[in-house]
């Protein structure tokens, strides 16, 4: 459909003719401008022809409409388009730190990183939440908002495939990753909130205690999920034949438990690939999407054609006068 912003401009397409009938004639007839080549040619009253005049006029007065035109702003509006979504916003809270850097998980009977492990699981979740805006926030020593909340989720997955452990800091703050997403959710107005927690569970740095920033979420109707990315200490004992794991290695199953528990949510564990995929059909019966649908229609800006139209149809008036010129008025 084609539209115009300002449509009232088209009010003065007959100010040329209105100017010409009430504005009196001017009174000096005297040339303004003397330029001695143009004295080559005959520019006399008696050279110029019905033919030369008609041309000049049309000419202008095409111009002149092209050039309302483009001031009238014109638009196409597209047919109607519709963009499926949800009344929810989630944010991946995802655990960066050193720890994250242990080769003690498994994909496909082949040994892994943590991080590895963590990429698969976001990866997946993100691309089976169409509908859903997303956000991403990383953290380790300190927590960070990567990815605001957002529809694009091509791009969140590439966002996450760069990701590196020590980035955010080799300790980990999980409270404070929970503190910026009530903080980011607060500010949302969105009747369900829902933060996915990736981590192993250790929290070793940060202000805020896990427990308190959960429960901090639960008042501001965040729901938190949580994910268990490694190996637990016992194993971990067998494992290495260590007696003293050090701190902050250890996935710590208790604190992730008693998160989700404190805001209605649910811990799950990652450990295989198996385990990954009922991860992901548990959240999607936990998470059911609420279709909703959004239409818009695309617009494009037409003011160019009409623009370039008149200067087209006024550089050809140039080249006919000044061919005519040279035709008609000899040397």
């Amino acid at each position: 459909m084609l539209g115009f912003d300002w449509w009232w401009a088209m009010l003065l397409v007959p100010l040329p003719l209105l100017a010409r009938r009430l504005l009196p004639a001017a009174d000096n007839v005297d040339v303004a401008l003397a330029v001695p080549l143009l004295n080559r040619y005959r520019f006399t009253d008696a050279s110029i022809r019905k033919s030369t005049y008609r041309v000049a006029r049309i000419c202008f007065w095409l111009f002149w409409i092209c050039l309302i035109t483009a001031a009238s702003r014109p638009f196409w509006l597209g047919e109607p388009l519709s963009r499926t979504v949800s009344g929810r916003d989630l944010m991946l809270a995802v655990d960066i730190s050193g720890s994250m850097s242990e080769t003690d998980m498994t994909i496909n009977s082949k040994t892994a990183s943590r991080i590895e492990v963590l990429k698969i699981v976001v990866k997946k979740f993100i691309q089976r939440r169409e509908g859903d805006r997303l956000g991403l926030i990383l953290f380790g020593t300190n927590a960070y908002t990567y990815v605001p909340l957002t529809f694009d989720l091509d791009t969140l997955s590439e966002l996450l495939a760069d990701i590196s452990t020590g980035l955010a800091g080799r300790h980990t703050a999980i409270g404070d990753a929970i503190g910026l997403a009530v903080k980011t959710m607060r500010e949302q107005d969105t009747e369900h909130k829902v933060l996915v927690l990736v981590t192993d569970g250790s929290n070793t740095a940060g202000f805020e205690n896990p427990i308190v920033a959960a429960q901090a979420a639960r008042q501001q109707g965040l729901t938190i999920y949580t994910i268990g990315v490694g190996t637990d200490a016992q194993t971990l004992s067998q494992t290495y034949g260590l007696s003293n794991i050090p701190t902050g290695v250890a996935l710590n199953e208790r604190v992730l438990g008693r998160i989700a528990d404190v805001t209605g949510g649910e811990y799950f564990r990652a450990t295989n690939t198996p385990a990954l995929e009922e991860i992901y059909m548990t959240l999607d019966k936990l998470e059911p999407v609420e279709y909703k649908y959004q239409s818009h229609r695309p617009r494009s800006e037409l003011f160019a054609l009409p623009l370039l139209t008149g200067i087209f149809i006024m550089v050809f008036f140039t080249a006919w006068s000044t061919w005519h010129s040279r035709s008609s008025g000899v040397l």
